[in-house]
């Protein structure tokens, strides 16, 4: 299957996929050539937080919402240090963005960090070939054009299975996080984003907060900066540490919970994050596990995971909470899923489930403080329906100290 743009732009690049499956369109952002898994997300906004959740790493995602980049870039709304994945693609790049808190465009970002971008293509006809035939690997280049060539690149090049890519998206050494969520609600009039009201209220919630901080270490598989401003919102002293840690370091410093973080890749493939999860469990620590965290908390409790077809990306994914029956609107990012089925009855349970496709979406354990969620609860820009699992960590850690 070959599809081809009707017209010739000036800066040519072309995306390949492993099936035979080419486009051609438009370049922006950074040139060369870039390989990864293509999948779709279907968020309308959040672009940016998107291109830097660590969980895209090894992948080239592709927006189905048509108009991309129309609000710019700014310094407040990342998610971690820089963008992770391989490649952008559009359907209609922004150049002429307006925001009053942008600091500079998309295509100027994505070339900063050396991210190559794609627009101009039939981005519906790729997000539903994906569908149909599922996630693919795929090139994408502005320099080498040949679609026969890019095609075979493609077949040769290495897909997600097996690979951890986990440590080449985890913190180096520990570090202490203090930082709030941002009051959206208020001007922003500095370098950073801020306005001087939000900060010296920013500084003022954090003073009232310490007194009952609950001190906890946030095992980092690629983890999200608004997670650990909502853990630091619920009132929790956060550590971050290597996903490499080991239980020692992680429990030697009077830690009363481990958070589990997001993350790219097989789950399969990080085999030193399961064992240690395994040794917490062992030792009754109360853990929280979000996305990959949930999987890897599926594996250390003799479970197993499974590649979804396309997986589930966006910011609309109806989940059901089984044990109050409540529907949740939820953020997701990921390609892999737990076996429900292959966990134990008698110690684990099942507590969401997503609605579109009933795959597993949440569990915890019955006689232990150790629960988990395939999505994405402190999702930025929204939807805000899953906060909630913020406090109940925090209920139950407080409840096992």
């Amino acid at each position: 299957m070959d599809i081809v743009k009707a017209s010739k732009r000036e800066k040519r690049a072309v995306l390949a996929l492993e099936d035979g499956t080419w486009f051609e369109g438009q370049s922006f952002g950074a040139e060369g050539k870039s390989f990864g898994e293509v999948c779709f997300n279907t968020s309308m906004t959040g672009y940016q937080e998107i291109l830097t959740d660590p969980s895209y790493r090894g992948q080239i995602v592709t927006m189905t919402y048509p108009l991309i980049g129309n609000y710019g870039v700014n310094p407040v709304d990342v998610e971690s240090r820089k963008p992770f994945l391989s490649g952008f693609v559009v359907k209609e790049y922004c150049k002429h963005p307006s925001n009053y808190r942008m600091t500079q465009t998309l295509g100027d970002y994505l070339k900063k960090n050396n991210i190559i971008g794609i627009e101009g293509i039939d981005t519906r006809a790729l997000t539903t070939h994906l569908r149909t035939y599922g996630a693919k690997n795929g090139v994408l280049s502005t320099t080498e054009l040949d679609p026969k060539k890019l095609v075979k690149q493609a077949k040769d090049s290495p897909g997600l299975m097996g690979r951890d890519l986990v440590k080449e998206v985890t913190c180096e050494k520990p570090y202490h996080w203090t930082e709030l969520p941002y009051d959206l609600n208020q001007p922003f009039d500095d370098a950073q984003g801020r306005s001087t009201g939000e900060q010296l209220n920013l500084q003022q919630a954090a003073k009232e907060a310490e007194k009952s901080r609950i001190k906890i270490a946030a095992i980092d598989c690629g983890i999200k900066l608004n997670i650990l401003r909502r853990l630091t919102a619920e009132g929790f002293d956060v550590t971050v540490f290597p996903a490499t840690s080991k239980i020692d370091a992680l429990m030697n410093k009077g830690f009363e919970g481990v958070f589990l973080s997001n993350g790219p890749g097989d789950p399969e493939a990080v085999p030193y994050v399961i064992n240690t999860t395994r040794e917490l469990i062992e030792k009754n620590v109360p853990i929280f596990g979000i996305c990959l965290g949930h999987q890897i908390l599926g594996l250390a409790l003799g479970g197993k995971t499974y590649k979804l077809k396309f997986g589930h990306r966006g910011g609309n994914q109806p989940v059901m909470n089984t044990l109050t029956w409540k529907v949740e609107i939820t953020s997701q990012n990921h390609g892999f899923c737990v076996d429900q089925k292959s966990l134990n009855k008698d110690e684990v349970i099942p507590t969401h489930v997503n609605l579109s496709d009933d795959t597993s979406e949440g569990m915890m354990m019955k006689k232990k403080p150790v629960f988990s969620v395939q999505y994405h609860p402190e999702a930025s820009p929204g939807p805000h329906d899953s906060r909630y699992l913020f406090k109940q960590f925090r209920d139950m850690v407080e409840k096992n100290s």
